[in-house]
């Protein structure tokens, strides 16, 4: 996150190629229009591992995941695989068709969106991804410190800033925290648009950054921000807030693999990853990877794991939130833009 805009503020109130010589990254996707792009043509599908990405900078994610998929394949030649390919998806509708079509075997994703492509696409979650260091995250409802309030009930009548409606942190959790806190939460669409006294209204910001400046400038009553973006704001802003509430925690992020993935290969791929944190080379690849710390097997089970988080999905569906879910897989961006600056 770039808190510098904060601080003005606040003083005025990656492709398996070969492993005989990978081919340069191509350079980013000009047309707006563009859907998809790959690393590589995919000669035999037989024989090639598909890592996959959603954003709107498919060269920068290629580059990103190219050194976790030379690993790879580096370590799965007994299981047949010689070639791979990174894919990156513009949106998460996208991603879950090639999930279901057997385009794509491997993709990292935090809980809400990977929970709407699992439901889409049938793919299994098989790790836990220690993303940015962190093995989970949780949503933090915050307000300004001098506006007196105690409790989310003081919220009533009033605006909250959600991120986006594709945010595990800056929506699902905040949103079902809300509904089963009898909070009566309803979405505005308008920052000047009213609130019953009976409701807590909430408007989307668009940005992390967003709902901090607009708790800080009065526009909304309160904000939501995960707990990991939370501490990186400089100790003089973050003495003007007051944490109101804290959801549950949940992974940090999901490694996903296709269905219909040959159960030798997924083991083979979740060993390769539990070890990577063990060598050095593991270890150095794991800190270029957005700081990740390593992958693991989920604590409480991946069955709790999973349906847990469709107990929420579901939750904000009956919240009737269903029409945004359906929006979530046309745009599925947020992740991308924490990688851009630090998915909400």
């Amino acid at each position: 996150m770039k808190w510098h805009k904060l601080l003005v503020l606040t003083t005025l109130v990656g492709i398996l190629n070969p492993l005989t010589g990978c081919k340069a990254v191509p350079e980013a996707v000009k047309d707006p229009n563009w859907t998809s792009q790959a690393s590589n043509a995919i000669s035999d599908t037989s024989t090639t591992i598909v890592l996959a990405d959603i954003s709107n900078y498919p060269s920068e994610n290629i580059e990103r995941l190219q050194p976790l998929a030379d690993y790879l394949a580096a370590q799965l030649k007994d299981c047949g695989i010689n070639m791979g390919e990174v894919k990156v998806a513009r949106d998460l509708e996208t991603m879950s068709g090639w999930l279901s079509s057997g385009q794509v075997d491997l993709y990292l994703e935090s809980p809400y969106p990977a929970t709407i492509a699992i439901d889409r696409s049938g793919a299994k979650p098989i790790l836990r991804r220690w993303k940015g260091g962190a093995p989970e995250y949780h949503a933090l409802f915050f307000a300004r410190a001098d506006r007196g309030f105690t409790s989310l009930t003081d919220l009533a009548g009033k605006k909250i800033a959600f991120d986006e409606p594709v945010s595990t942190s800056g929506y699902l959790l905040p949103l079902a925290y809300s509904i089963e806190k009898n909070l009566n939460p309803v979405e505005k669409k308008y920052l000047r648009e009213p609130v019953l006294k009976n409701e807590v209204g909430y408007i989307f910001s668009g940005d992390d950054e967003n709902v901090i400046q607009w708790v800080l400038k009065g526009w909304v009553a309160a904000g939501v921000l995960d707990n990991l973006n939370f501490k990186e704001i400089p100790p003089q802003i973050r003495a003007q807030l007051k944490v109101l509430a804290r959801t549950e925690a949940v992974p940090r992020q999901l490694v996903l693999v296709r269905e219909d993935l040959d159960p030798k290969l997924v083991s083979a791929i979740k060993t390769i990853l539990i070890d990577m944190d063990k060598t050095p080379e593991g270890r150095d690849l794991l800190q270029k990877l957005e700081k990740t710390t390593k992958f693991d097997e989920f604590p409480e089970g991946t069955e709790a794991v999973l349906a847990r988080m469709r107990e929420l999905y579901e939750l904000v569906q009956r919240g009737g939130k269903a029409e945004e879910a359906e929006e979530v897989g046309k745009t599925g961006q947020q992740e991308d833009k924490r990688d851009k600056g630090d998915k909400i």
